[in-house]
């Protein structure tokens, strides 16, 4: 062991003689990067819905990821059109491989289209893609964030289950809420507690379920999810939630008046985007990046910071 300490403080020393730049920014706080119905839309969908290269757009969203280079990256669920059909994830696993290749480790939590036509296809496709997914809940921490990713398709558990991730999930808040090492909390699932989109519903269950003990949280500060393909921005009983659906599936028109919740931000509304956070002392940054409307490339569209 004492070899092995002395090998890495060389080894350190060394570098920052050599390389001190590349030092610097392995001590930087890392970014931790999300993305959300990275689906390509279904034939139906494209009959019905707004279509505007939405393939093209998820390639891009990655791309732009790598360069990044986070230390993390989630999926918020519908990684793919239709999960049991091998060939629907041929373009994701080379997308999941430049992400392996850049040694970016990436997460994900089950949607509905992990689901559709073959349940025990679609999620055994899934977890072969990501085997550190749990279906009842699990954790991830990154530069002393916690990201909580549950699985929110309750028609599709078994009672049982359903009730174990309950237990896991206030035990986890409590738990992490106790952990020093941990400064905030992020939560995150396919299915939007909230959300005006005119297609699906806010899930009533995500907010009997999962808001609560995030709410009586004081380290939790962010709430991400997915489903509504859309970026809509909520603050309830003080706290944030996101829709961050801008991932590739076709987009859905919201409601504009009779908003069941008021959406914060009513003019920004990129068809794709996905989410950077990272810690600055004591806050989280929070930043939109969206596709630019003529494909030419990213920038930052909305940014905030949400603390303690």
């Amino acid at each position: 062991m004492i070899g092995k300490i002395t090998v890495c403080r060389f080894v350190f020393c060394l570098g920052m003689i050599c390389f001190p730049h590349l030092i610097i920014a392995q001590v930087q706080h890392p970014v931790i990067d999300f993305v959300s119905d990275t689906q390509a839309p279904l034939f139906v969908e494209r009959i019905i819905r707004k279509i505007n290269h939405n393939e093209k757009a998820t390639e891009m969203i990655f791309k732009d990821i790598i360069t990044i280079h986070p230390a993390s990256l989630f999926l918020l669920g519908d990684v793919v059109s239709l999960s049991s059909l091998d060939s629907k994830w041929n373009k994701m696993d080379t997308y999941l491989k430049r992400c392996r290749d850049s040694a970016i480790p990436v997460y994900a939590a089950l949607g509905n289209h992990e689901f559709m036509w073959s349940s025990d296809k679609g999620t055994q496709n899934f977890q072969l893609r990501f085997p550190m997914h749990k279906p009842t809940g699990y954790v991830e921490v990154v530069d002393s964030v916690a990201v909580v990713l549950l699985n929110s398709n309750f028609s599709k558990m078994q009672t049982e289950d359903i009730k174990q991730q309950d237990d896991w999930y206030n035990l986890a808040i409590a738990q992490l809420e106790a952990d020093s090492a941990v400064k905030f909390i992020v939560v995150g699932c396919h299915h939007s507690p909230f959300t005006n989109s005119e297609v699906v519903s806010p899930s009533m269950q995500v907010q009997q379920k999962f808001v609560p003990a995030f709410i009586r949280s004081k380290k939790c500060v962010l709430f991400l999810s997915g489903h509504s393909h859309n970026f809509e921005q909520f603050k309830v009983q003080g706290k944030y939630f996101l829709v961050i659906g801008g991932g590739g599936g076709p987009h859905q028109p919201i409601r504009t008046k009779d908003e069941s919740t008021p959406d914060l931000s009513p003019n920004y509304k990129p068809m794709f985007h996905y989410l950077e956070v990272k810690r600055e002392h004591d806050s989280l940054q929070v930043i939109s990046r969206r596709l630019k409307t003529d494909f030419s490339g990213f920038d930052d569209g909305l940014k905030f910071n949400v603390g303690n």
